[in-house]
């Protein structure tokens, strides 16, 4: 059985037990004790985009939750409140999604309408084939957000939103209406079914209209999935393939920074990424950008970027005892003070990828290292981190089920430590 974690193939969820074992032993050898607290925020999913993503500085979590017949609707988090975004219907479709949401209870993402894509296009990423459109959460109120026009005035069909800031600027994908000679052809098979025909543009939404930002090379594709406060947007460009491992139609050739109307290659660590290219995955106030990038070994590794450092390589978590190091790694999330979250992942393709930390100028930790011995959790994957250190991502349980949970710094000490900096 093949599962997808943040489009991350791995076979099946491998002895889950051994997983605990494996995290038990890598605790063995962590001497300050445990440093963060873990909350379960309910069922999460591996294989479509239902999990928790996003976490404010006051603490709001952008998420989705399980609905009726197998559904899962947007929703925001705090703690243990959940606000159901598509309660009063969305657009008509089953499935959405929270991809972000903004100090001020803003949230962004994606929902389905009733309509099926004639294109059979996923646009949305649930397996339903649906249209797909971008929205904006506010007031208690969900609003489609525009999509993109040609020059005769045809809507594309589809478009996320993905990001949002305070100033309540908007990023993400939408599509035109011109076909991809970069696509695949439709394959019809019922594990193929997820499939892109139309091109799709890295846009921004301002005041409720809608741009479409530059690619790099006259690549066809991008996304943008985190922008700033400054207006700095994070993504990649590229082109068209099947479903990746991002859980997205885009191979990205480039990590991509959006400032001042123009499109910045971040460079790269050697080559691209297997499986899902090089991509600039989240962005904080400094402009300082962590995403992830193939290296010359053919692995690929979590990079930060800064404009005095320029892209830097951040490895994976090393060699700890009888656990070897990891081959190949990602980043998902950087908060105001450099510290850096993702996904690490074993040389064995039947081993399971670990949630990691990298604080500020240190090194990579298992963050399974830093909980308590006796967590229920195994934590796969740590997908964003705000300024109090807090962290959410997808965990499984005993029985492999998938939860989201938020990780709080839980002693003194570590709080103190983070604070300092």
């Amino acid at each position: 059985m093949k599962r997808a974690l943040f489009g991350y193939q791995f076979t099946g969820i491998v002895a889950v037990s051994a997983l605990f074992a494996q995290s038990a032993a890598a605790q063995g050898h962590q001497a300050q004790g445990p440093r963060y607290t873990i909350t379960d925020l309910g069922p999460a999913s591996l294989s479509n985009p239902a999990n928790p993503i996003a976490i404010t500085n006051n603490d709001l979590i952008a998420t989705a939750e399980p609905a009726a017949n197998g559904a899962w609707h947007a929703s925001i988090q705090f703690f243990k409140l959940q606000i159901d975004l598509a309660k009063a219907g969305g657009f008509g479709g089953p499935n959405s999604m929270a991809w972000d949401v903004n100090e001020w209870g803003q949230a962004v993402g994606e929902a389905e309408t009733a309509d099926l894509d004639p294109n059979k296009e996923d646009f949305c990423v649930f397996g339903t084939q649906r249209v797909c459109h971008p929205f904006i959460w506010q007031n208690g109120v969900m609003s489609a957000l525009p999509r993109l026009k040609d020059a005769s005035g045809n809507a594309g069909r589809n478009a996320v939103a993905k990001g949002i800031n305070n100033l309540g600027q908007v990023v993400g994908m939408a599509e035109n209406t011109t076909a991809d000679s970069t696509c695949p052809p439709y394959n019809p098979s019922p594990t193929a079914l997820q499939f892109q025909y139309f091109q799709f543009k890295p846009v921004m939404w301002t005041n409720g209209r809608v741009q479409e930002l530059p690619t790099l090379g006259n690549e066809p594709d991008g996304i943008a999935f985190k922008i700033n406060d400054r207006g700095q947007a994070a993504g990649a460009t590229g082109t068209c393939t099947g479903l990746t491992n991002l859980g997205t139609y885009l191979y990205g050739l480039h990590a991509t920074l959006w400032q001042n109307g123009s499109a910045i290659d971040l460079g790269n660590l050697g080559g691209v990424a297997p499986g899902w290219g090089n991509w600039a995955y989240d962005i904080n106030n400094a402009g300082h950008v962590v995403g992830t990038s193939g290296t010359s070994d053919g692995s690929f590794h979590a990079f930060f970027w800064s404009p005095k450092t320029l892209i830097k390589d951040l490895g994976t978590i090393p060699a700890n005892g009888t656990v070897p190091a990891d081959a190949a790694s990602i980043a998902l999330g950087i908060n105001e003070i450099g510290d850096v979250t993702g996904i690490s992942f074993p040389a064995d393709p039947n081993a399971s990828p670990r949630a990691f930390l990298r604080l500020h100028g240190g090194t990579m930790v298992d963050l399974n290292s830093l909980v308590p011995a006796n967590s229920s959790l195994y934590l796969f994957s740590a997908c964003a981190i705000n300024s109090r250190g807090e962290i959410v991502g997808i965990a499984v349980d005993g029985q492999g089920n998938a939860h989201g949970y938020l990780a709080t710094p839980s002693s003194s000490a570590a709080q103190a430590s983070i604070l300092e900096r």
